[in-house]
């Protein structure tokens, strides 16, 4: 396990994510994403060393850290290997949608299981990554769950066989 600052886009900050396309997302300065860069390569490095590296003091890293973290900019999170802690299954799943494809997705979010959904243009209207213990657990959760909700017309799942890369170095690109 590693702790790794993450882009956040969860079911509550859709508001924010649909003003960012409008242009009103927060401005974040070169200090700022050098902040994010720092926190980025080790999430537990003091807010002292991230100063002396940025040019500010260890109170004013403190100020912006928080102020990324309230605007939904970035999380501290720890990343897990999911088959260290039990979850031996993976999975991509993609999914049509007959109707609207907002609800579908909305129901996806609620769902332990899943931890990433977005709506696509293309093959799919949905991809949803699915975390499970085991095969039966991943069948369940798409037969019996995902298949279940009105309006999925159609999956295809795409199971990990391994993972090669996983990383969330985005953010300063």
């Amino acid at each position: 396990m590693h702790s790794e600052v993450v882009a956040s886009r969860s079911a509550d900050q859709r508001d924010s994510s649909r003003e960012s396309r409008n242009g009103n997302s927060p401005q974040l300065d070169a200090v700022s994403l050098a902040i994010i860069q720092q926190l980025q390569e080790d999430g537990r490095r003091p807010y002292a060393a991230i100063g002396k590296a940025v040019g500010l003091s260890e109170a004013a890293v403190r100020q912006r850290v928080q102020k990324l973290l309230d605007q939904g900019v970035m999380q501290i999170v720890a990343v897990t290997d999911p088959l260290t802690v039990g979850f031996r299954r993976q999975a991509m799943v993609g999914i049509n949608v007959e109707g609207d494809v907002e609800s579908i997705a909305d129901a996806l979010t609620a769902m332990s299981e899943v931890e990433y959904v977005v709506m696509t243009a293309g093959s799919f209207d949905i991809l949803a990554e699915i975390v499970c213990e085991d095969d039966d657990h991943l069948l369940d959760v798409i037969n019996k769950r995902i298949r279940a909700l009105p309006g999925v017309r159609s999956t295809e799942s795409f199971v990990y066989l391994k993972l090669k890369k996983q990383t969330y170095m985005w953010g300063t690109r």
